[in-house]
Parts: C-alpha cells; sequence; structure tokens
C-alpha cells in the first residue's frame, strides 16, 4: 500500500476538480492499471487523511463513490477492499466516465487551428490568466437580475468602455448610447441593413473584397455594386460614376480587405462629400485598424465625418479571440432611436456574462496593453513570415509588403492558379484563401491570402514554405 500512498501525493488543491474527485480517479486508475488487486485492502480513512494532510470528510467522499460504482467493498473490522468480480473490465477503455478534464475536452471539440488560418490572432499570447481572474470574479459578482434576458443594446459598461476606447485610440467623438453590441460582423451589419436599408436598394462594395458582405446584402434582397480597389484603396471617382442612386457604400478604409491598402485622405473626404450630396450612407469596416506596423494607426473615417453619414464597425475578434463572439456598431446620434427599435426588434442580444469579462478587461487597462504588445509581436511575425517564406520559396512568389493586418499576399507566377494551390494545400492541412474568389470583376489575380499571426519563428514559417513549395 505504500506505493498507493506515494500515487496520492501528488493532488492538484489549485484544480478545478475537487480533491476527492481526483483521489476517486487515482485509486480507479490504479484498479484498472493492477495496481490494486480484487481482495486487496485499502487504507482506513483516517489513516489516509491523516498520511495526506486531509479532512476524513474528503477520502469518506472518494471511498463512497467508488463503492456506489462497485470498485470497493466494505467488510466491517476486515476493512475496505477491492471488490471481486472487475477484473475482466481491468483493460477495458473507460467509456462513459472520464476525468473532468477529459469530459470538458469532449464538449467543447475544439476545431483544429491550421497553419496560415486567417482572421485569427496570436493565442499564444493571450493573456489568459488575467482574462481567468477577471472572468472568476465577474461570475461572482452575478446576481440574480444578472441572469434575466440582456439588453439588446448591449451592456452599459461595456458600451462605455467601447466609446472611451474609440476617443481615446481611433479620434471617434461618440456617446455610449450611440453604440450597440452585436455578436459579430454579420450581424453588425444585418443590424445596419435593417436599420437604414430596404430590399432593391444599391449598395456599393470594393472589389476584391470580403466575400461574406456580398453574400449578406444579396441575402437581403440588396445589390452589390463592386467598385475597383488601387493601391490609394477604392477608386471614389468610379464609385461617383456608379453611386447616384446608391444608398451605401461598405469600405474598409484602415487595412483594405484583402489588398492591405489604405484608402487615401483626398479619397477619403470625396467619399463623405459624396455621403452628403446622396444622403447616403458609409459602413466603415474596421475590423483590425489597431495594427499597423510602419507607422501609427491612422485615424479612423468616422473621426472626419461631420455629417453623421458614416456608421463604424469594430469586432474583438481580432483584437482578443474569435471565440469571443462580440462586435459593435456605432450609430450616428441621429439614427440612435431607430437603432435601439431595430435593435428591439431583431437582435436578442449578447451574453452579459461575457460583455462585462470585456467591459472590465477594458476598464482596468488590460486591453490597451494588449494591442500594444500584440502590436509588436505582429511587426516581428510578419518579418518572420515574409523572411522565412521568401528563403524558401524565392522567384516562385511574390509577397505584397503590406503596411498592416495579420495576413500576407503571395502572389503566384503564371500559370499558378490559386485556387488549384488552396485545395492542395486544405488536403495537407495547410490553410489559404485564393484571392482570386475575393474579386467579381476584371482579370482575376492569382494569390495565396495567409495568416501570419501564428508563425512563432523563422524556422517554423520555412519549414511551411517546404510544405508549400511541394505542392508547386
Amino acid at each position: 500500500m505504500a506505493t498507493t500512498v506515494l500515487s496520492l501525493s501528488g493532488l492538484d488543491p489549485t484544480s478545478s476538480e475537487p480533491i476527492y474527485r481526483q483521489l476517486y480517479w487515482r485509486f480507479r486508475e490504479a484498479i484498472h492499471k493492477g495496481l490494486l488487486k480484487p481482495g486487496d485492502r485499502v487504507p482506513a480513512a483516517r489513516a489516509l487523511a491523516k498520511e495526506l494532510g486531509l479532512a476524513r470528510g474528503t477520502i469518506d467522499s472518494a471511498y463512497s463513490l467508488l463503492t456506489s460504482q462497485g470498485y470497493l467493498q466494505s467488510r466491517g473490522q476486515a476493512g475496505t477492499r477491492v471488490a471481486y468480480g472487475i477484473c475482466d473490465t481491468a483493460s477495458a477503455p473507460l467509456a462513459t466516465a472520464q476525468p473532468l478534464a477529459l469530459q470538458q475536452q469532449t464538449i467543447r471539440q475544439p476545431s483544429p487551428l491550421l497553419p496560415f488560418q486567417m482572421g485569427v490572432p496570436a493565442l499564444d499570447a493571450f493573456p489568459r490568466k488575467i482574462w481567468a481572474q477577471i472572468s472568476a470574479r465577474c461570475v461572482r459578482a452575478t446576481h440574480s437580475q444578472d441572469l434575466a434576458n440582456p439588453s439588446a443594446y448591449g451592456l452599459q459598461a461595456l458600451r462605455a468602455a467601447i466609446a472611451t476606447y474609440l476617443q481615446v485610440s481611433r479620434g471617434i467623438s461618440c456617446s455610449p448610447a450611440q453604440v450597440f453590441i452585436t455578436a459579430g460582423y454579420r450581424e453588425t451589419l444585418s443590424l445596419i441593413a435593417h436599420a437604414v436599408l430596404t430590399p432593391a436598394d444599391r449598395v456599393l462594395i470594393e472589389d476584391p473584397g470580403y466575400p461574406p458582405t456580398r453574400r449578406l446584402l444579396e441575402g437581403l434582397h440588396i445589390t452589390p455594386v463592386p467598385i475597383p480597389v488601387d493601391q490609394d484603396g477604392l477608386c471614389v471617382a468610379r464609385a461617383l460614376e456608379a453611386g447616384h442612386h446608391a444608398r451605401a457604400a461598405v469600405v474598409t478604409p484602415a487595412h483594405q480587405s484583402p489588398l492591405g491598402v489604405s484608402l487615401s485622405l483626398p479619397r477619403r473626404l470625396a467619399l463623405l462629400e459624396w455621403a452628403r450630396e446622396q444622403q447616403a450612407w458609409i459602413v466603415e469596416d474596421d475590423y483590425d485598424g489597431e495594427y499597423r506596423y510602419v507607422s501609427r494607426p491612422l485615424p479612423a473615417l468616422k473621426s472626419l465625418d461631420r455629417d453623421g453619414r458614416v456608421l463604424y464597425s469594430g469586432t474583438f475578434s481580432k483584437v482578443l479571440f474569435p471565440a469571443m463572439r462580440l462586435a459593435y456598431v456605432v450609430a450616428p446620434e441621429a439614427l440612435v432611436e431607430r437603432f435601439e427599435q431595430t435593435c428591439e426588434a431583431f437582435q436578442s442580444g449578447c451574453p452579459e456574462l461575457s460583455q462585462a469579462i470585456v467591459a472590465t478587461f477594458m476598464a482596468e487597462g488590460h486591453f490597451a496593453r494588449h494591442i500594444q504588445r500584440m502590436r509588436k509581436l505582429y511587426s516581428e511575425r510578419r518579418t518572420m513570415a515574409v523572411n522565412g517564406l521568401k528563403s524558401v520559396l524565392g522567384e516562385q512568389i511574390q509577397i505584397d509588403a503590406n503596411p498592416g493586418g495579420m495576413h500576407l499576399i503571395l502572389r503566384l507566377r503564371p500559370p499558378q492558379s490559386d485556387r488549384v494551390m488552396v485545395q492542395r494545400m486544405r488536403k495537407t492541412g495547410l490553410f489559404a484563401e485564393a484571392l482570386s474568389e475575393w474579386q467579381q470583376q476584371g482579370e482575376p489575380a492569382s494569390g495565396l491570402l495567409l495568416g501570419f499571426a501564428n508563425i512563432d519563428s523563422l524556422a517554423t514559417a520555412q519549414a511551411l514554405a517546404r510544405r508549400i513549395l511541394a505542392l508547386m
């Protein structure tokens, strides 16, 4: 029995699993491995409690659970012994009962994170310990009224934290009442469409541009009108030609998705003037505007809006993690009441516990510090990814030197097809998106969109580049 006691000495009092459950699993494992055989006597509860420095009740709880499941039998003065008749199952896999940690893994079933996956921040650098501490505090502070239906507009504390952050970091002056919380960009765009657009309206979109934007508008029977993008962003002159009867434009001015260019100041002013004259709306999708590596982040287009025509869309997916499923939109002051009515009609509200955690994370300064650290880290990882890919692929590709963002564009040499390469990469466990699939008009460009945020070293980038080279 000395061996059994020694094996119980590594109990973890900080684990989320109670000590008695940890004891239960230690004994059960010993029985299944044959370290404890049928008929063997286990230590008396009082003696084991003294040996391990635990309360007698903890040992009794573990023994009671083992006895109820037929692993132990109490024989009075003969003590508690391993039950007979369980030898046949000793080598069988534990199919139904698993430790708590394994149960959690089975329940969640996380999707695998593929190399070069787009839209996923550096998960290895996320401050999980701080996040867990804040989460625990928010759970402990939960009151009964917090368990009712969440506000369709969003948690007031989070709306206020976002308004403060945008004022400081993006130059946007807004009140908490103008901020509406959503469950992601798609829900944000849907909310905007229900609030200010009607079926059969025409909306200008970037070409190439984010495919879900086009698909969502089409699903709402709104006509997307593709406008080409060049090195200075959306070709506003072309937009003015096509936009006489358009009700809105959806743009990514800080870091165009997917080309990574920034909308120039003259074009920003021209787009705002178009919206003023046409009484149209501009949806500014600022999905990762915080991440610019050649200079300070550019001010938001919304910060130049003097006529209340810009609806600013932001998300926590890129700066925190995608599983958070929280985003927001800043409505012009004149549209607040209309957005409130639209939220009440179409929004069910986001979980307030998640909102409370994010609000606390922001209010205590962790959010701003995290963005600063990630900006430095992504600049380093971007350089490592570019150097690693170039050192292996050489003349086979050309890499666009984007000033910011979280992805690279690998331009392929003719006659290589980006769609064929994407299919080959996906089959071998590598992620990529084909640039040509983001384009609607004109001669399709051949390129691979690759996320670099989780490339942790030059050696990793080179190893992945060799896998790409083998597929060319």
